[in-house]
């Protein structure tokens, strides 16, 4: 009697790294079926969307226990072999469920089990005219000529270039020499806004069908863009983390904007890295993957150091624009107006008077962090968090910004009763308030989550901008990346200390990136810029090293520091959370894991912890973590792949919710 084919399924949805095993369908013809399709099972007493991974005559289960598929959703794989490589190259780096990773891979309507078609194809773009590249300098036609000699070969290249220095315009022109050899692109971008003005640069070069994704669209054009390069019918996909998996059989290139971002890195669930996994895409695809920043990421830096990747330096601004002049504001004993110091805004008349538009980041929404009781110091705190209920005043609203908990603004101490309540403390909508009494005759546009909310709002408020509609663009991080304002030539940064002083070891790189890029929307054509640091810590080494010897020096001596301190990127680190509504169990629960973890210690990672989260309460939940770390990723990884399915075994798994997030790139 011949053995029965056995079928091996991943399960969304399911905690388990194991596959399931079924039988075939009952109405099942001869024809084969192949990893990569759908399915539906039976699953408990339920019914689930499953992913075939493989096939075989082997089953570890009595085969009169296993139950057949209910149904084959498609006829041909919607992976194909080196998709399935990577994903289970994935599942286990990041000891993640195999189910929920394929689920990753997959968009929402077809996770479902939506019919894979495409039910209106999008017109061709091809003979719609194409703007010409630009004739380039030097640099940037070394770093083209490059990668265009490697196109054959997995290799990875930081585009390392100031701001302003043309690092688009080498995307551009290696994207239309993949295009033309008939091959596919993927470009990856942090940020849903920073999408509609990349599209348009692209569909002004590009005479191709270009494939959009990122989490703001609908289901169904999420599902259509993925299908149009799973398909091969389009050839250039533009997209944010989600879209690193979206199956390319032609894929020839991989170019990740920004790279040093840490929105490259999903914080909820499954925490993979899209940066590290476009990269171990490359390396399976055989291809080059591009990754451009101004600031890069010490960890890029360290793997150029290390000859992993190549360097291309682009050291200057293309064309005829300059470097912006950099001034530090010392608004130590200064009298500010709602923030403002008495400097920057007589520099913010005299930029205004030449009809040149203003740039002011403060990276905090809201009108004030804080509502205070001038009569018995009591604080408007978040019941739920270990936070302050921040006042958007424009709503009437107190509202915490880690959980969403909102309440009605107060004019009266619930403690004392007095009517002596003050806001402290400065948000956008407050700066917004002050800029429309002291330039009432300007217009004022403030970028932030809030005002950014509504479909079609941000691009409206940047079509404004490059209108020259608006005078004064004040917002948060929604400034700091990539957006090309040609007519802004100063450019401030009003709170810099709030990134000083921290606790995680990454607060100093993300402020220096953080100023360098903002300062980088200053002066971006003909114009010299200039920026103003508003700062009650003039002196403070970092903001010395930075202004005197730039990034690429202070990236030196930050590495300097890492490696004394054996801090990533010389060693590698894993953070398991856990949370629960009871203080105690979260605690519990780690510390059972550290005593797992010393038990096959074999090869002597450091165990740090449990200790509370920075945010020890968010959300009605007690937080703890557990922080291993070693100074080899093999290390690391050895003690993990004994761990995790130990974890199984504990009782206390069931009363909390935990996670493990390798190369965490924070630690709350």
């Amino acid at each position: 009697m011949t053995k029965p084919r056995i079928f091996h399924v991943a399960i969304p949805s399911v905690p388990f790294f194991e596959f399931f095993d079924y039988l075939a369908p009952n109405d099942s013809t001869l024809e084969p079926l192949r990893a990569g399709i759908r399915l539906e099972v039976p699953f408990g007493k339920r019914t689930k969307i499953a992913f075939l991974m493989a096939t075989s005559f082997e089953c570890h289960y009595p085969l009169e226990k296993l139950k057949p598929i209910l149904r084959v959703i498609d006829n041909e794989p919607l992976l194909g072999d080196l998709d399935l490589q990577l994903l289970h190259w994935v599942s286990s780096y990041y000891h993640h469920p195999i189910g929920e990773v394929m689920s990753a891979a997959f968009p929402i309507a077809l996770r479902q089990g939506k019919e894979a078609v495409i039910k209106k194809m999008p017109a061709s773009r091809e003979n719609e005219k194409t703007s010409n590249p630009i004739v380039c300098n030097p640099a940037q036609q070394h770093a083209i000529d490059e990668i265009t000699h490697s196109l054959w070969k997995f290799g990875v290249y930081l585009l390392d270039g100031v701001t302003g220095s043309g690092k688009t315009e080498v995307y551009m022109q290696l994207i239309q020499t993949v295009l033309d050899k008939k091959q596919q692109v993927l470009v990856l971008v942090p940020e849903i806004t920073l999408t509609p003005q990349l599209q348009e640069r692209f569909e002004s070069r590009f005479n191709t069908l270009i494939a959009i994704s990122h989490s703001k669209l609908t289901d169904t054009q999420r599902k259509n863009a993925w299908l149009l390069m799973q398909s091969g019918a389009c050839s250039l996909l533009l997209g944010t983390r989600s879209a690193l998996f979206t199956p390319m059989p032609r894929l020839g290139l991989i170019i990740l904007d920004e790279e040093h971002d840490s929105s490259f890195k999903q914080q909820e669930g499954f925490r993979f890295s899209a940066r590290d996994v476009a990269i171990m895409r490359g390396k399976f695809t055989h291809i080059p993957v591009l990754l451009g920043s101004a600031t890069p990421s010490l960890e890029s830096l360290y793997n150029v150091n290390q000859a992993r990747y190549h360097h291309l330096p682009l050291p200057e601004r293309a064309g005829d624009a300059l470097p912006p002049i950099i001034d530090i504001i010392d608004i130590r004993q200064q009298k500010l107006q709602e923030g403002l110091s008495p400097i920057l805004l007589s520099e913010m008349h005299l930029t205004l008077a030449r009809n040149e538009q203003v740039l002011l980041f403060l990276n905090r929404r809201g009108f004030a962090p804080t509502l205070m009781c001038n009569e018995c110091g009591w604080v408007a705190r978040c019941v739920h968090c270990d936070a302050n209920l921040v006042i958007h005043r424009h709503q009437s609203l107190l509202r915490c910004h880690h959980c969403g908990t909102e309440h009605r603004l107060i004019n009266t101490c619930p403690a004392c009763q007095m009517h002596n309540l003050v806001s402290i403390g400065l948000g956008t909508e407050r700066i917004e308030s002050v800029l429309a009494s002291l330039f009432a005759d300007k217009t004022v546009i403030r970028l932030d989550r809030d005002s950014t909310s509504h479909k079609g709002s941000l691009e409206d408020y940047l079509a404004q901008i490059h209108a020259g509609e608006a005078h004064i663009i004040l917002g948060t991080q929604l400034l700091a990346k990539g957006h090309h304002f040609p007519n802004v030539t100063l450019v401030a940064i009003l709170d810099v200390d709030s990134g000083l002083f921290s606790t995680d070891f990454h607060s100093g790189e993300k402020l220096a990136q953080l100023i360098v890029q903002v300062s980088g929307r200053a002066g971006r054509e003909q114009k010299q810029g200039k920026v103003m640091l508003q700062t009650r810590q003039p002196a403070h080494p970092l903001l010395v090293e930075l202004l005197r010897d730039g990034y690429s020096r202070f990236a030196t001596l930050a590495l300097q520091e890492r490696e004394l301190a054996k801090l990533p990127p010389f060693s590698y680190q894993a953070l398991f959370r856990a949370h629960s509504e009871k203080e105690e169990v979260p605690a519990n629960f780690l510390q059972s894991v550290a005593d797992l973890a010393q038990t096959v210690n074999e090869s002597h990672v450091q165990i740090l912890g449990p200790i509370p989260a920075p945010m020890a309460r968010r959300a009605g939940q007690y937080r703890y973590q557990l922080l291993l770390q070693h100074e080899s990723r093999n290390g690391l990884h050895h003690l993990l792949r004994q761990l995790v399915p130990l974890i199984g075994g504990l009782n206390a798994r069931q009363k909390v919710r935990w996670s493990i997030d390798v190369d965490p790139v924070d630690l709350f």
